[in-house]
């Protein structure tokens, strides 16, 4: 009776062993999720006037989400506006200056017709014709060398306000930069600034990251690089907090081609000391995965 017990007992134990080991999920390499990390830095120096974001908020790109004090830049703009307008106000009339001779010509003009006439009549001296032309000759002159005046004149205005105008246009585009415009969509991972902060060009705002795809590195052996390519689909795994795992599909998008030391959250001295190739797998984010969970893939 005791022998059977024994037996019993023992075909028990080896049973459950070979259920564990049937149901132990073998993996071809593990590593963590990490997110493609953009950082947003200011555009212009100031005081933060308004700055509405959270961390964890998702952010469209093009949305406006705070602005920075631009009064002074503002005030310089209507200064160099004003310079312009006041530049064009001496700028000359050019047809209006010109009106008198020419009106003076037409006039000489139907005078010589009235001439010529007489002349034929034989009621006027081919003198008096030829005076007349030589008056219109000299009005025409007159007329072409006040015109080209008064276009230097127009011009050299024209040239003056040209640095002017590029100093407005300096000045729209450091204006347009005091807006915090976001420029992709993504989450806030992290807020480095607040409103009625002083701020200046190139210090970091916040750091965001499209997570709707998230990237898993996870590093394989030399002797694996034969069963991996790029674009080839792979299995994802994750724990499933159930003492399961979560599988999902995941694209390799990214092989080193250099290899290294085996990253130092791998747990034992020996395998840091091996050289592998590091892989990253893109895989869509249905909310579950999150930037330093550990996942595991094998390949299909």
């Amino acid at each position: 009776m005791y022998k059977i017990r024994i037996i019993t007992l023992l075909t028990a134990v080896t049973a459950l062993l070979t259920a564990c080991n049937d149901n132990k999920v073998s993996f071809d390499a593990s590593g963590s999720f990490e997110a493609e990390e953009t950082i947003i830095s200011s555009e212009a120096t100031g005081t933060i006037k308004q700055f509405n974001i959270e961390e964890g908020q998702t952010l469209g790109a093009g949305q406006e989400i705070g602005y920075i004090d631009s009064l002074q830049l503002y005030l310089k703009k209507k200064q160099l506006e004003a310079q312009i307008t006041a530049i064009l106000g001496k700028k000359p009339n050019i047809p209006v200056q010109l009106s008198a001779l020419q009106e003076q010509l037409k006039t000489t003009e139907r005078e010589r017709t009235r001439v010529a006439n007489l002349v034929k009549g034989d009621a006027a001296t081919p003198k008096q014709l030829d005076d007349i032309n030589a008056q219109i000759e000299v009005l025409k002159k007159q007329i072409e060398a006040q015109q080209s005046t008064l276009s230097i004149s127009s011009e050299g205005l024209s040239k003056d306000i040209v640095p002017l105008q590029v100093q407005v246009e300096q000045l729209n585009d450091q204006l347009a930069k005091c807006k915090i415009i976001n420029p992709a969509n993504g989450t806030v991972l992290a807020k480095y600034a607040e409103a009625n902060e002083m701020t200046t060009t190139g210090k970091p705002l916040y750091k965001i990251a499209d997570l709707s795809n998230i990237i898993l590195r996870a590093y394989i052996t030399s002797n694996q690089l034969t069963q991996i390519k790029l674009n080839q689909k792979v299995k994802v795994l994750t724990d499933d907090g159930k003492g399961g795992y979560k599988e999902t599909e995941g694209t390799v998008t990214w092989i080193n081609d250099k290899a290294e030391f085996t990253p130092k959250t791998i747990q034992t001295k020996d395998e840091r000391a091996n050289m592998v190739y590091a892989v990253k797998i893109k895989v869509k984010n249905d909310g579950s995965y999150k930037v330093g969970m550990y996942g595991e893939i094998k390949f299909q």
